[in-house]
């Protein structure tokens, strides 16, 4: 199967399919994308993306971006959710070569742990719901918000933390052409030196930092965003294969 998706104007569309899991599943293909700003699909793009029948389009991005860089065109029976969760704007002051990107990161992915509780909890719930998929998630990067989001799903499905930090980690194949293409589209945004990077030690800071808080990432979702035993057991039967695939 196909992890990376082409599109034209998209630099980071991926299926998060394929990862075991700790009792020997897998993450079912064509059920969860993760994507940078689908506000951006235009022209060969829109068939492409339609022929991937995505039923629901998860946007974390605040209002104002939406406004701002669109909105995924809509599509019969397609359903939409803006749910941002990041609460506190990033202050890039703050950083220093000393503190370092990924630590930076990390410490900005712990505010959206903070932050935006309700909405990550409507959002599992969304994931959680068979008759949503496939679905896509998404932010403006495609790696910071959806990053927590995406690892907090392949987390619950019980992928090992090692794939998901590789999975995070993955955006970084698309940093290059992500930063040009930003560059055009906003020629006088100013850029932090961490701009677009996802180095796999910001991930990892992350979870052991979300589970020295909260004991694991399973426990911070279930005790503190509240998601019920019975959504998690509803991702698991269809987010994941019934046996492991051979090979």
């Amino acid at each position: 199967m196909i992890r990376h998706i082409e599109f034209a104007n998209l630099c980071n569309f991926r299926d998060m399919g394929g990862y075991r899991t700790a009792d020997g599943r897998a993450v079912q293909w064509q059920r969860l994308y993760r994507a940078d700003s689908l506000g951006w699909l235009a022209g060969d793009d829109l068939p492409a993306f339609r022929a991937l029948r995505v039923r629901t389009v998860i946007d974390l991005r605040h209002p104002f971006e939406v406004e701002k860089m669109g909105r995924v065109p809509e599509s019969e029976g397609q359903s939409y959710h803006n749910l941002p969760i990041e609460g506190r704007r990033w202050d890039v002051a703050a950083y220093s070569d000393a503190l370092g990107v990924a630590r930076y990161l990390a410490d900005r992915y712990l505010e959206v742990s903070e932050d935006g509780v309700a909405n990550l909890r409507t959002a599992l719930e969304t994931i959680a719901e068979a008759g949503n998929a496939p679905v896509v998630i998404h932010c403006a990067a495609g790696k910071d918000r959806t990053g927590v989001l995406a690892a907090l799903v392949l987390a619950l499905a019980g992928v090992s933390e090692d794939d998901i930090v590789a999975d995070y980690a993955l955006t970084g194949l698309a940093t290059e052409r992500f930063v040009a293409d930003w560059r055009r589209r906003h020629p006088e945004a100013p850029m932090w030196p961490g701009f677009g990077l996802a180095p796999a030690e910001a991930m990892r800071h992350f979870l052991t930092d979300l589970s020295a808080r909260h004991g694991s990432p399973e426990r911070y979702v279930t005790q503190v965003i509240g998601l019920s035993p019975d959504a998690i057991g509803e991702l698991r039967r269809h987010l994941l294969t019934e046996s492991a695939p051979e090979g």
